[in-house]
């Protein structure tokens, strides 16, 4: 039995994927929430920073395989080989996990800055933040 639950929206699918990433101790994780921005590529971003490359890959495999034990596809792979960011894409929720050095490069956060941001909090429920730099180290 998984101790991950099939979400039923593209929210639960966000949470989960940060859920999983926390799991495998990825830090500074954001979920933001991109339904109110009409050019958004997808209604969900999830961003995650890991120390090294094999983190990053364990993220990704954590993620494929909770998937598919909660009946989910697995997501689309981008970046695999390059290491310094993979994205994950289910469509509706888009998956950034990136090393440190490459998420304070992009700032992919201050770009979506519109957004509504959460956090997990001790319990993996999400929580909205009003500034993500308050909750991040990335400003």
């Amino acid at each position: 039995m998984s101790k991950y639950r099939k979400p039923n929206s593209s929210k639960g699918l966000a949470v989960l994927a940060a859920r999983i990433a926390d799991d495998k101790i990825a830090k500074d994780i954001l979920i933001l929430n991109l339904t109110k921005i009409h050019e958004a590529p997808s209604d969900y971003f999830v961003i995650c920073s890991c120390d090294s490359e094999n983190q990053m890959r364990a993220i990704v495999e954590a993620v494929e395989e909770g998937c598919l034990e909660v009946g989910l596809k697995r997501p689309k792979v981008e970046g695999y080989t390059s290491s310094s960011w993979i994205i994950l894409d289910f469509f509706d929720v888009v998956m950034h996990i990136m090393l440190r050095a490459s998420r304070e490069f992009y700032n992919i956060e201050r770009i979506w800055n519109d957004a509504q941001f959460a956090v997990l909090d001790d319990e993996g429920k999400p929580k909205t933040v009003k500034d993500y730099r308050l909750a991040t180290k990335f400003a």
